[in-house]
């Protein structure tokens, strides 16, 4: 994609894009490329490529592209830094020790310390589950039910009663007492005492895109507040994030192009043990923007198991308006009074569940209802340009504005109008707990500087050669000349040298333009050429005339006479 570090190019040499992108989504072969499902966003035709060939992927329909990084790191939901640090290590590249940036080798030391505390602590409590201290736990989890088989694929454990059994552990291994308060698996308290965060809880491991182990949930086996307790946010984990069982259901999920969304630990795993095992959960919190556009990336359409009472229809209305945003298919299960899913499936099994499957409300038709039931007037209207303002894809509006109408009783003119005046109608803000993304400048190029860039993408060979004649000078404002920069491997910081959102889209339509070949690649550097000379001669040319008015205003005929030679010169007139 550009003239990589030695780190980056050496790792996308040896790392297999069709493989990467196989685990993640079906490919099947049409001619020289892959073509498969968007794992990025929802779509029941094929529009995502990837071409082996070039090591590229490109979605035409969410513009997605990139390169094996771009999709490892996007897949997963990981910063630049870290998705090259752990495809490195996959496909046996060494980075080295160097760091250029001593603050990033800074916080990739705190990161790698607390990952490797979790592991070691999720070692620890799977431990102590088959030992005398797990005899409660193990107890417990025969009453609910929970077999041998998903004990082990969900890594269930058990924290020790006492106050500093997991310190201890860690303190043995050499992890200092900061550390591991930093990393959320100790507490501190006013007095500078510290103790284990979890103590006497059954341990639910929450994992990470790759499989790691980043945070936990814990739950108390009888009496104790509060009933569950999950990590503090850590460099390593950050709230509304990530999905509980996200890990174990993805293979699931691209089979059947279908997620179960629970609320409860214990919900995701009964799901599991009864054959579903395309189930997740929210892991106890509302859901975040961020959890149903990395849930809506691998599955097409999502089923919400949420409890049927007042909070459970309250997040599911939540959920379902998320969903459908996104353009995802979404419909809402309902259970008996009384009941979980878990309750459910262990008093009537798989034939109660679906009976409840078969019943499923479509997530539109069920957010229409609860609004028109629950809400006031005044609330209805926002509730629905908020809804309608959210959708990005026009389509999609067109398609729901009319049904949004006539389910909330609302004049289908009226809405409309609201919807045309956006100025006075303000964007929905993030929800608490949630930061706002940040927002994308506009990114537009020339014809000139499209051309030019467009030549470095398919040869870059030239890159050098045209950065040595000063190509970067001819663009037109800064991003072209930052996208050259890159492009040209001028930028020596590897994090900035990536290229950008809108930078990766138009290298990978530049990419699927016929071959330059080389004499047109000849021919073509040298006009440029040509015109850098020219362009240069005109520069030069108004910086005399500039310069002999000057030399005028200032009554200095001397100076004057002296600049309108070399003008001459420079125009190939100086014989006149």
């Amino acid at each position: 994609m550009k003239n990589d570090s030695g780190a980056v190019a050496a790792v996308k040499a040896r790392a297999n894009i069709a493989e990467i992108v196989g685990r993640y989504v079906t490919l099947r072969p049409v001619g020289s490329r892959l073509v498969g499902p968007c794992p990025f966003h929802q779509e029941t035709k094929g529009s995502f490529n990837v071409h082996p060939d070039k090591g590229f992927f490109h979605c035409f329909g969410c513009q997605a592209s990139g390169d094996v990084i771009d999709f490892f790191c996007r897949i997963n939901g990981l910063e630049f830094r870290e998705g090259l640090e752990r495809l490195a290590a996959e496909v046996g590249v060494d980075l080295g020790r160097a760091r250029s940036d001593p603050r990033a080798a800074a916080k990739k030391r705190e990161r790698d310390a607390c990952l490797a505390m979790h592991e070691l602590a999720d070692r620890y409590f799977r431990h102590l589950l088959g030992r005398d201290e797990g005899r409660v736990a193990r107890e417990y989890l025969e009453r609910r039910g929970v077999s041998a088989e998903m004990i082990e694929r969900f890594s269930l454990g058990v924290s020790p009663e006492g106050w500093q059994g997991l310190q201890t552990v860690l303190r043995g291994r050499g992890f200092d007492d900061d550390s591991a308060i930093i990393a959320g698996l100790l507490t501190q308290g006013k007095n500078g005492r510290t103790w284990d965060r979890f103590r006497g809880r059954l341990m639910f491991p929450i994992r990470d895109g790759g499989g790691r182990v980043i945070a936990f949930g814990g739950r108390v086996m009888g009496e104790g507040d509060p009933k569950y307790l999950n990590s503090a946010e850590t460099p390593i984990y950050t709230k509304g994030q990530h999905l509980y069982g996200l890990y174990e259901a993805r293979p699931v999920m691209a089979k059947t192009r279908r997620a179960l969304l629970s609320e409860g630990y214990l919900d995701v795993i009964t799901l599991h043990q009864f054959g579903y095992g395309e189930a997740c959960g929210v892991l106890g919190t509302a859901m975040t923007h961020e959890q149903a556009k990395r849930l809506s990336g691998f599955a097409p359409r999502v089923d919400l198991v949420f409890d049927g009472d007042a909070p459970g229809r309250k997040a599911a209305l939540r959920a379902a308006q998320m969903l459908l945003t996104l353009g995802g298919a979404c419909r809402v299960v309902p259970l008996p009074d009384g009941e979980d899913v878990d309750s459910l499936l262990h008093a009537q099994g798989r034939d109660g569940f679906e009976a409840c499957l078969e019943r499923a409300e479509d997530g539109l038709n069920f957010c229409l209802r609860m609004v028109r039931e629950s809400y006031a007037p005044r609330e209805i209207v926002a509730w629905a340009g908020e809804f309608l303002g959210g959708l990005a894809d026009e389509g999609l509006r067109a398609l729901f504005i009319p049904r949004v109408a006539s389910g909330l009783g609302l004049a289908e003119a009226e809405l409309r109008r609201l919807l045309s005046r956006p100025a006075k109608r303000p964007a929905p803000g993030p929800r608490p707990g949630e930061t706002a993304a940040p927002r994308q400048p506009a990114w537009e190029l020339a014809p000139r500087d499209a051309q030019i860039l467009s030549f470095v993408v398919r040869r870059p060979d030239y890159a050098a050669h045209l950065a040595g004649a000063g190509a970067g000078e001819l663009l037109g404002n800064a991003d072209a000349r930052l996208f050259f920069a890159r492009l040209a491997g001028l930028v020596s910081d590897e994090a900035e040298a990536r290229l950008t959102e809108p930078e990766t889209a138009f290298w990978a339509k530049a990419q699927m333009e016929p071959p330059v070949s080389d004499e047109d690649a000849a021919a073509f550097f040298e006009e440029l050429c040509v015109f850098l000379h020219e362009a240069r001669e005109s520069d030069r040319r108004r910086s005399v005339m500039d310069a002999i008015r000057l030399a005028q205003q200032r009554g200095d005929s001397e100076e004057a006479l002296r600049l309108l030679g070399e003008l001459q010169a420079l125009s190939g007139r100086g014989d006149e």
